[in-house]
């Protein structure tokens, strides 16, 4: 059983913007402090080995300027690598390409800070049909493998009981609460609420196998 308020709770979601050669980009950042060293975080996050257990089997090559694919997902460049605190990368994906930087920062011996950044160039009219909620959702769905992961390293992700977990009444309470976090987070930033709304009750949908 999964405490889905205080898994919820824990995260803090954030959007923005950053000019970029091509435009105007949208910035979604993600963070939450796990119960783990700097060192013990960092080798979750960057071990080809264990990345199967919690986020998804990984192929290619994880050093810097490296190739990396992720099954069934992203694949990409590694841009710039500084260990154990962060590292960046492309986020390339239905042949559009954006970008991903990884930041920890150790809160004391034990717990450590994780943060993600992901910034896109998204169209007007996809944002409003999604919102941030798009990516937000997947990347808290991560956030949570990644805690049950380093809560027990040894066990495998099982793909297929993720997937029915996601259609369980459990996963669709987290994924509706998790779609709300990202409404505000789209509301805060200065989105319609209207607007915002009906984006997350489509991202929602979604997710949930129910649109």
């Amino acid at each position: 059983m999964i405490n889905i308020g205080q898994q919820i709770s824990s995260v803090e979601r954030r959007m923005g913007s950053r000019v970029l050669e091509a435009g105007t980009a949208r910035v979604q950042t993600i963070s939450r402090t796990y119960q783990a060293s700097l060192d013990e975080l960092w080798d979750a996050c960057t071990n080809p080995e264990r990345l199967p257990r919690w986020f998804a089997p990984v192929s290619g090559d994880l050093t810097l300027h490296g190739r990396y694919q992720l099954e069934g997902n992203a694949g990409g460049v590694v841009q710039r690598c500084d260990p154990p605190k962060s590292f960046a990368a492309t986020w390339e994906f239905g042949g559009e390409v954006s970008w991903i930087e990884v930041r920890l920062t150790p809160q004391s011996d034990s717990e450590t800070r994780f943060e993600l950044e992901h910034v896109a160039h998204i169209d007007d009219e996809r944002w409003a049909q999604f919102g941030p909620g798009a990516t937000g959702v997947g990347w808290d769905l991560a956030l949570l493998g990644l805690d049950l992961h380093l809560s027990d390293p040894q066990t495998a992700m099982d793909p297929q009981a993720a997937e029915e977990w996601s259609t369980s009444a459990e996963g669709r309470e987290f994924i509706t609460r998790s779609s709300e976090q990202w409404r505000q987070a789209s509301i805060a930033e200065g989105t319609d609420p209207a607007l915002a709304s009906e984006a997350a009750a489509r991202t929602t949908a979604f997710y949930t196998g129910t649109a």
